[in-house]
């Protein structure tokens, strides 16, 4: 299998690709990278270095790609972190490209807006993502935050409802991670996955940790299973319980970031396995 991931990238840390490529690598897939920024670290320490990548120059990445005659091989397309809009377009040039060249390929956006009651992207950004992106994805990938804003609704009074706004926006499978309605204990977290089949929720523990990067890292994991079954329910678990350990043995060495490289069984073959169940 081959995943174009195109993303954010930093030196130091495991975000946006820097995440992505390693765990999609763990499960025998072949990944093309494409940077959308690249930065020093994560802007969550409080200073970085780096700068967005000039959208022109994802095109001629593109343009090389489709000169070379491999996007008939390219089995789906994932976005994350664009850094300015016109990256954005860029991104969906490139999933039209793609598309042309193998009809069967699909397109997974990770809608990185904000969190924790605040968008931190740029207001085009933001925008681009509810007005071009959402419509344009056969899988779309929102915390809890970005499902309200993409969704104008509350998903903590009315999840479904909620979800359902952004399949009719066109996605076809929904995942939203980071979920705390009235129902989730408050020492656990909530993943639901929503498809043809129905809506699942996940539930694990709460782990004491803000480690970077876990969106992405389960964004990646979570599209490849689902690109391999075709079922959001058997992507969620499967995915939910990869990260859940990373973060689990991360965050018991004290680690600010994912300990990819240490915790690499997890990926492949996670040491819990939490199951969902039908909503």
């Amino acid at each position: 299998m081959n995943i174009l991931s195109i993303n954010s990238h930093v030196t130091y840390g495991h975000v946006g690709n820097s995440a992505a490529v390693f765990v999609l690598q763990c499960l025998e897939i072949e990944v093309w990278p494409i940077h959308t920024v690249m930065f020093s670290n994560h802007p969550g320490y409080g200073t970085f270095r780096g700068r967005a990548t000039d959208a022109a120059h994802i095109r001629e990445i593109v343009e090389g790609l489709v000169e070379g005659g491999v996007l008939a091989g390219c089995d789906g397309v994932i976005s994350g972190y664009l850094g300015t809009g016109a990256n954005g377009a860029e991104v969906l040039a490139a999933v039209a490209s793609v598309k042309a060249a193998n009809p069967a390929a699909r397109y997974c956006c990770d809608p990185v807006i904000g969190d924790d009651g605040r968008v931190y992207v740029r207001p085009d950004v933001a925008e681009f993502i509810r007005a071009r992106a959402l419509p344009t994805a056969d899988v779309i990938t929102p915390n809890q935050f970005e499902l309200d804003w993409l969704s104008g609704g509350s998903s903590v009074t009315a999840l479904a409802a909620a979800i359902d706004a952004l399949h009719a926006a066109g996605p076809s499978v929904v995942l939203v991670t980071s979920l705390a309605t009235a129902e989730t204990p408050a020492d656990a977290i909530d993943l639901v996955a929503s498809d043809a089949a129905g809506r699942f929720r996940l539930r694990t523990p709460k782990l004491p940790t803000e480690i970077h990067g876990a969106g992405d890292a389960i964004a990646a994991l979570f599209f490849a299973h689902w690109l391999r079954t075709r079922s959001a329910a058997e992507a969620l678990w499967r995915a939910a319980s990869s990260v859940f350990g990373i973060l689990r043995i991360s965050a018991g060495l004290g680690a600010r970031e994912m300990l990819l490289v240490q915790t690499l069984d997890e990926i492949i073959a996670p040491r819990q396995v939490f199951k969902p169940e039908p909503m």
